[in-house]
């Protein structure tokens, strides 16, 4: 899935980046201090080599999670409450098993999408459904 930003050439994407979220100020129990989304994306830049990067203090402007079969949603929607609490502008929730995705723009707003195409307009990214299921 992270190609489909990258072809784009719009932004800098990583995968399984560890986001500092020590900065956050409500209950950390649950997470400490780093989120870590499948999918994470940033303005065109280059970035330094993974090995470089230990914890990102900045927030993307994108995070992309995707439910596996053990994983509740309700799970991923609480890293959402943090990601918007930290400045992130949008927040995708990947479903493989159902092929639908729901678009964040904010905790409480999102779009649902399971056919044509999807539309984030916070950030500008427009993506065929077709494409990031492979079917």
């Amino acid at each position: 899935m992270a190609f489909l930003f990258k072809r784009t050439e719009q932004y800098s994407v990583s995968i399984e980046l560890s986001l500092d979220i020590s900065q956050f100020q409500a209950d950390q129990s649950k997470f400490g201090n780093e989120l870590k989304p499948d999918v994470c994306i940033y303005p065109k830049r280059r970035l330094s080599r993974p090995y470089d990067i230990l914890k990102m203090t900045e927030m993307p402007l994108v995070a992309v999670e995707i439910l596996s079969p053990k994983q509740g949603a309700y799970e991923i929607l609480e890293k959402f409450e943090v990601y918007f609490a930290l400045g992130v502008k949008s927040c995708w929730l990947v479903d493989p098993t159902t092929e639908i995705i729901a678009v964040y723009t904010a905790f409480e707003q999102h779009r649902t999408f399971s056919a044509g195409e999807i539309i984030d307009d916070t950030v500008g990214i427009r993506i065929p459904l077709a494409e990031i299921f492979d079917y």
